[in-house]
């Protein structure tokens, strides 16, 4: 399968599904920011529930503006909150300690100017943890009418015009467990963190059924 997707900040588990069953895959450039989206947004379980953490980003002339050329607002310690919520979420999985260096510089330092750029170091940094072997490109224009677009259904809101229904076969250990039933479909990260060496394995298995 040849597909297209959208950017995303530590993508859900769906994301990661489906970029398995790529031959080829372009990430978009070229789009339009969207609000509200796994564009800078991602979801983890936490003590008190489902926790959205948001990468903010300046608002000048953003709605007319490449989403490669959206820049990040550093102006708030939007860092330090992400960094602490994930310690606070993790600390007591399996194998947060093991990769947490992996990942601290993306919240400790400041090397990144574009959202884009961001977060398409830290996928390329999740590839390689999860051991994924993915012909993964960005696109240099905007591409009207690929064939399997997965830019806008992937998403934290419903999927109105989603062509393929996403379905959890398995579930895995959480940190919450005790508290909540299994949340399906979180960042990948919470995989990874639960299950190291077995997530790559716990992605192959899921399956999506066309409509």
């Amino acid at each position: 399968m040849n597909a297209i997707f959208s950017i995303a900040y530590l993508p859900p588990i769906e994301y990661f599904t489906l970029l398995s069953k790529c031959e080829y895959a372009s990430v978009e450039k070229k789009e339009n920011f969207i609000k509200q989206t796994y564009r800078n947004r991602t979801l983890i379980p936490s003590a008190n529930g489902i926790l959205p953490l948001s990468i903010p980003v300046c608002k000048n002339g953003i709605h007319n503006c490449p989403i490669d050329l959206v820049e990040i607002d550093y102006t708030t310690p939007w860092q330090r909150v992400h960094w602490r919520a994930l310690e606070a979420a993790y600390n007591a999985s399996p194998y947060f300690l093991y990769y947490r260096d992996d990942f601290a510089p993306f919240y400790k330092q400041k090397d990144f100017k574009y959202l884009f750029d961001f977060n398409w170091h830290l996928l390329q940094l999740l590839l390689k943890l999860f051991n994924m072997q993915v012909n993964l490109h960005t696109t240099e224009d905007y591409c009207p009418t690929p064939e399997n677009d997965f830019r806008y259904i992937i998403s934290p809101k419903q999927r109105l015009k989603a062509n393929y229904a996403f379905k959890i076969s398995q579930t895995y250990r959480q940190v919450f467990a005790d508290k909540f039933d299994f949340q399906a479909n979180m960042s990948c990260v919470d995989l990874l963190f639960n299950q190291a060496t077995e997530a790559k394995k716990y992605i192959m298995q899921l399956e999506f059924d066309s409509k």
